[in-house]
């Protein structure tokens, strides 16, 4: 029986923890593939494909995302609703503009793998559009995952000493 405890203590010692993950001016598919290995548990020792390890992942600022080129007028979702005439199909702006969450949504159910493990795992991801979290998960909260790109700076953010301190190709 004392392997019995020592499973439950290993068990215990890598129990489900709640990520976060600030999805502010990245690209969806940089933040689906953090996501995934976090829903999955492939950052755990313990990970077994068959077994189910994956921790939560909460996504703040889902509609602060950024697409690279013109593929918010480009980029189309498709739908079909499985009657005759029901093939839909909408533009990245016109999703994103309906709902903020849906595009990060889609990209991380993608990545996941098409078995049956993958709607538990879209259960353990909590998507928000602005950066309100309910305190009930802030308060799980464990750690603050990296951003994957870094966010440029807007102009108005620069001191007056750095725009003076830069160097300058060419002067009238």
């Amino acid at each position: 029986m004392s392997s019995y405890s020592k499973a439950a203590q290993q068990w215990a010692t890598f129990a489900r923890a709640w990520y976060l993950l600030d999805a502010k001016m990245q690209p969806p598919g940089k933040i689906a593939e953090m996501c995934k290995l976090i829903l999955q548990g492939k950052h755990k020792p313990v990970y077994h494909a068959l077994s189910d390890v994956g921790d939560h992942a909460v996504i703040i600022n889902t509609r602060h995302i950024a697409f690279s080129g013109n593929k918010w007028k480009q980029k189309v979702y498709s739908s079909h609703t499985g009657y005759p005439g029901g093939f839909t199909q909408v533009t990245a702006a016109e999703l994103h503009q309906k709902d903020p969450t849906a595009i990060v949504k889609l990209a991380i159910y993608g990545m996941l793998p098409k078995n049956l493990l993958r709607r538990t795992m879209m259960q353990r991801l909590h998507l928000f559009p602005d950066d309100n979290i309910p305190e009930e998960m802030r308060k799980n909260l464990v750690e603050l995952l990296p951003q994957p790109r870094k966010v440029p700076r807007r102009l108005d953010e620069y001191t007056q000493e750095e725009i003076d301190a830069f160097p300058r190709v060419w002067i009238p």
